[in-house]
């Protein structure tokens, strides 16, 4: 990984360098912070060591610069400097700043800061690859716009709710809320395996396309169980393989692919079926406009402890602000979506 270190200092500029060359590391140099913030630019540095004063552009003003611009990658930034009062920690960290070393440093504590910043950033890139898979799954599907972006959303605010509640909160902790935030996009990516004559298909499915359709819970579970095997310590990929397989069982066993029924069902699928049935009801279909919270609030009521656990429909309408919220932000992105499998959203659709 790329390093830009930051200093008008030519000597402290050489033992950064030789640091970190040492450690490893490919290493760029910049003597002042708006030198830097053009060398960032061009996106191949996410690691950055900046002094604090520096003539031109501050180590400090450095970072409300990268912070502001809104690049697409995170930036993972490191202080370096000699000021250690409490006001100038909260000074630097308000600007964006992740972590300080203080000078003079020491070699070894720069070299595990600096393995801190990649873990969280190798974090940051697994988040996009694995919403960007969901994405290619999607294109395969005449659904678009902002479907995967709402769905992420509405499960992270009813997971929060429940985080709230106190027979919930040993079991959704932050932790919870994160990994269905980031999985719950992959819930249709066994779509991938449907034929083009079934998952295109303009009219109403037959029988038999209709099975075939169904399978594509258990096209992406498989797949995604697969991988976890592989790599059992990514407790993510659990979850995402339970969202795939349960997301349309319903409550009362009346789903698929399995026919499951209340607590047989993961919390996650649980959660992600009241999601995606709350999306399918507010956004347009070719044969329907959108219907309003009120209405899609109705049904979502109507179905509870048949279509829906009660628990994850007390979650919705503790979060019903945050939901509206969450459509309003996305309002516009849609067009019309052809058509939408849920066990509960195909009767009201």
């Amino acid at each position: 990984m790329r390093v830009l270190i930051v200093d008008d200092n030519e000597i402290d500029l050489e033992l950064l360098h030789a640091t970190l060359t040492r450690a490893g590391y490919e290493v760029d140099v910049a003597r002042n912070g708006k030198q830097a913030l053009e060398t960032v630019r061009h996106g191949a540095h996410r690691l950055v060591i900046s002094d604090w004063e520096m003539p031109e552009m501050s180590g400090v003003e450095l970072c409300r610069r990268i912070r502001a611009h809104g690049f697409t990658h995170y930036i993972y930034i490191i202080l370096v400097t000699a000021r250690d009062a409490a006001a100038d920690v909260v000074e630097g960290l308000d600007a964006g700043a992740d972590d300080f070393i203080t000078k003079p440093f020491d070699p070894a504590e720069l070299c595990v800061r600096l393995r801190t910043g990649q873990r969280i950033l190798a974090t940051d890139s697994r988040d996009l690859m694995i919403f960007g898979l969901a994405k290619l799954a999607e294109s395969r599907d005449p659904e678009t716009g902002a479907h995967l972006e709402r769905i992420r959303a509405y499960c992270r605010a009813i997971a929060q709710s429940l985080s709230r509640q106190d027979e919930y909160s040993s079991q959704v902790d932050g932790e919870f809320v994160r990994t269905i935030y980031l999985t719950s996009p992959l819930h249709d990516i066994g779509k991938v395996g449907i034929p083009d004559s079934v998952l295109l298909k303009p009219g109403r499915l037959t029988e038999r396309e209709w099975d075939i359709m169904k399978q594509h819970t258990v096209i992406g579970a498989e797949t995604l169980l697969a991988v976890a095997r592989e790599h059992p310590e990514v407790a993510f990929l659990n979850m995402a393989h339970q969202i795939a397989l349960t997301h349309h069982e319903c409550f009362d066993g009346s789903g698929y692919p399995r026919g499951l029924s209340g607590e047989e069902i993961p919390l996650c699928g649980r959660i992600v079926a009241l999601a995606d049935v709350y999306d399918a009801l507010t956004t347009r279909r070719v044969y329907k406009d959108a219907f309003s919270h009120d209405v899609a609030r109705s049904v979502i009521l109507e179905g509870s402890s048949v279509h829906f656990d009660p628990d994850i429909v007390a979650g919705f309408l503790a979060s019903e602000e945050e939901f509206i919220r969450i459509r309003d932000q996305f309002a516009g992105a849609e067009s019309p979506r052809p058509r939408e499998e849920s066990c509960a959203a195909t009767a009201p659709c």
